[in-house]
């Protein structure tokens, strides 16, 4: 495939450790160039300061971005107790302190009350809408917002390790619309002694593992390269987790127009979402319901 004015076209998804600093956008942006590809996307935003796994989608797997985003995250991260900051984080300004400082036994006890579902109210800085505008631009502006609890599923959330009084590293698995650096504020306040994330790390989104992570030197390195062709996951990564449903020629040409299908699914509840594929590349990715996939994004791969 040429290479044109606006870039190839790529499909499928590449999977970038990134590093503290650049934002998620940076990324991206970096990740497009070095495959010479002419669409990509993320499945999550990172704040600059945070690292780990950012999912770059190219060309068609863009499609399956907000799938990825509707998965279960995991994430490793510190808490530094005894201050509070405006933003929840190192980076914000301390607006209150605390010489209070909790014992392990404590923090294990706090933490059933934070996993399941829960309500978290999102940091003041946050990409949440206020009446059409960023929270975050709203509070840089120095507004002061009373956002709204929104509902979380925590599925896991534990202690890790213990860094002397002022610190513990804690993991979580949580839903979408998890905010790390609320967890760590509102746990600082559940022990009394106030408390922010001073580091964070993404270990996982959806389908995705660090472990299958390129760094942003490693990106740069291999950049135009058939080596870095190769590390391209295919646009049905995104798609792990959702019933794989194999398209006849007669279903494959409906799905390809948009239109239902009929599809063999022995045992699928109405209403679950499923995909589509024929010879293993996807097609469509819909709602089975009467027998039928109706296809709610279809796939043209070259």
């Amino acid at each position: 495939m040429g290479r044109g004015r606006r870039g190839r076209p790529v499909h499928g998804w590449l999977i970038i450790d990134k590093p503290a600093g650049p934002s998620s956008a940076s990324v991206v942006a970096k990740a497009k160039w070095a495959m010479g590809a002419a669409k990509a996307g993320h499945a999550g935003t990172l704040d600059p300061a945070a690292t780990g796994l950012l999912a770059v989608a190219f060309g068609e797997a863009t499609k399956t971005v907000a799938l990825v985003a509707e998965g279960l995250k995991a994430y490793r991260f510190t808490v530094r107790w005894g201050a509070a900051t405006a933003t929840d984080d190192a980076e914000g300004a301390v607006i209150a302190t605390s010489e209070a400082r909790p014992t392990p036994e404590a923090i294990r006890a706090a933490l059933p009350a934070f996993r399941g579902d829960i309500l978290q109210t999102p940091p003041q800085v946050s990409a949440v809408k206020v009446a059409g505008e960023r929270a975050y631009d709203l509070a840089r502006a120095g507004v002061s917002l009373d956002l709204a609890a929104r509902p979380l599923h925590v599925a896991r959330l534990d202690l890790v390790a213990v860094e002397g009084p002022d610190a513990a590293v804690l993991e979580m698995v949580c839903g979408k619309g998890g905010y790390v650096r609320a967890i760590a504020r509102d746990l600082g306040a559940a022990l009394g002694c106030l408390g922010h994330v001073g580091c964070l790390r993404r270990l996982s989104a959806g389908p995705f593992d660090i472990g299958d992570a390129l760094g942003l030197d490693a990106l740069e390195r291999l950049a135009r390269s058939p080596e870095l062709d190769a590390r391209l996951l295919p646009v049905s990564a995104g798609l792990a987790g959702l019933p794989e449903l194999a398209a006849s020629p007669q279903a494959a040409e409906a799905l390809r127009h948009g239109n239902p299908a009929a599809l063999a699914a022995r045992g699928l509840a109405a209403g679950t979402r499923a995909w589509a594929s024929a010879g293993g590349r996807p097609l469509a990715v819909g709602v089975w319901r009467d027998g039928m996939l109706r296809p709610e994004r279809v796939f043209v791969l070259d």
